[in-house]
């Protein structure tokens, strides 16, 4: 037996987190899944009395053994693929000698009859997704939890909230952890409902599935049934828009996943330094550095997958009945789309399930601005006393005065008053509450749709 092959490279792939999606989306693992298309067909065949159940039974033993042993050479199988343009045409005659081997009596026709090389590909390419995709989902699974059991803990931790750049007003970390976690959870849901979408694909040379007929329809129910997939409505070989939300359902993963990579890479950075991942990484010239490897690797992956879902949602104008290109582009394309969004997830999920959160540091970055952070809270008590609050406070916000030594503000507040005003923790507005909304809609999401 072959060992298992990385779907790009041993090198990169644990770093970006593929993992097991290698193995799931490699080379080998499309061949496995074009050989259990074609003796699922013949079984489903048989049912329909479209061939004899003695040849659909010997197809399928013999391409069972196949799977099993391994044997299928896949470098010979991707050159002899390159003259017809998909590697279903030589793998098909591959079969159909290896059946005639075996059992000289089958006819070389009982073996992907009626079908198209692109009913192969397509329904191999969905099962593909379907076992990534659930791998991912579970991934998906974990981070959420990690982001939930951040937001429980840090419900109450203020933090500056930060627009633009600069400090605005206090949050606590159990909202920031709390938004990661809806992110998260909306992405989910999005991505089970485009891979559930995902049905069979058979329709023959043209979509008629005119040389199975009047067994067309049957034979393609029962293909589903077979490879525990949903039963088409119609043959989709132009159709390509089950794909495209595919596609952009792994797309919104990785955006949700950037976000929190690009969060946790400032809040744990030297001048922040407000969290701080539980296993970070050095470097090979500095030895002081702790750098967020799982953050900055989820990043990386998740920056490549917005140019691959442009691929695929560009090349979703497939012409007449076959595209000449477009379909083609979708193969790889998808494949790595799978295989990053899921080493993102993975990386993200390592991430949160480490994060140490620094309750001192985030006071302390707080306190840095002298109470400006605050400077909203203080104009609106102010505002009581005179129509130049606003002015006023910016005024004092600009000078060297910390806010409760300011004489302007001094003329219409008494310096305790302005001080009370200063702490952090009494304007949160409803940040409690917000945590709390959040994880109940978190609870409540998945009933129903996972």
């Amino acid at each position: 037996m072959n060992p298992p092959e990385p779907s790009r490279g041993a090198l990169f792939d644990p770093t970006f987190g593929a993992g097991e999606l290698s193995s799931l989306l490699s080379d080998r693992a499309w061949v496995t899944a074009m050989v259990e298309v074609e003796a699922a067909l013949a079984r489903a065949e048989a049912k329909c009395d479209v061939i004899p159940v003695a040849s659909a039974d010997t197809i399928s033993s013999v391409l069972g053994r196949i799977v099993s042993a391994d044997t299928v050479d896949i470098g010979a199988l991707g050159v002899a693929a390159a003259a017809g343009g998909n590697p279903v045409i030589p793998l098909v005659k591959l079969l159909r000698s290896a059946v005639a081997a075996a059992y000289p009596g089958v006819p070389a026709d009982h073996l992907h009859k009626g079908a198209t090389s692109q009913d192969i590909l397509d329904t191999a390419l969905v099962l593909l997704c379907r076992r990534s995709g659930a791998h991912i989902l579970a991934s998906l699974d974990e981070a959420v939890l990690c982001a939930e059991a951040l937001a429980r803990a840090q419900r109450t931790t203020p933090i500056a909230g930060r627009t633009l750049g600069q400090q605005a007003v206090p949050t606590t970390f159990g909202v920031l952890a709390a938004g990661w976690m809806t992110a998260l959870h909306r992405a989910s849901r999005a991505l089970f409902d485009a891979l559930v979408a995902l049905p069979v694909q058979l329709g023959g040379a043209a979509g008629t599935s005119a040389a199975l007929y009047p067994h067309g329809f049957d034979v393609a129910d029962a293909l589903a049934d077979e490879l525990g997939l949903p039963r088409q409505d119609v043959p989709w070989h132009t159709d390509r828009t089950r794909i495209a939300l595919l596609a952009s359902a792994l797309g919104t993963v990785a955006g949700a996943v950037s976000k929190i990579a690009a969060d946790i890479v400032f809040l744990s950075s030297t001048e922040v330094g407000e969290i701080s991942e539980g296993l970070p990484g050095g470097s090979s010239a500095m030895p002081h550095k702790r750098n967020s490897v799982a953050a900055i690797s989820a990043r990386a992956a998740a920056r490549r997958i917005p140019g691959l879902v442009a691929t695929i949602l560009g090349s979703m104008d497939h012409e007449q009945q076959r595209a000449s290109g477009a379909w083609h582009a979708e193969w790889e394309t998808l494949t790595d789309l799978l295989r990053l969004t899921g080493g993102a997830v993975a990386r993200i999920a390592d991430s949160l399930g480490g994060l140490t959160v620094h309750p001192e540091a985030m006071a302390r970055n707080l306190d840095i601005t002298g109470g400006s952070i605050l400077a909203e809270r203080v104009t609106g008590h102010l505002s009581a006393h005179t129509d130049s609050a606003r002015d006023l406070v910016t005024a004092a916000c600009r000078s060297e005065h910390p806010l409760d030594e300011d004489p302007r503000l001094l003329e219409y507040l008494q310096a305790e008053e302005i001080r009370a005003l200063l702490d952090p923790a009494g304007y949160l507005g409803h940040a409690q509450d917000i945590v709390d909304r959040a994880l109940d809609t978190v609870a409540r999401g998945p009933k129903g749709t996972r």
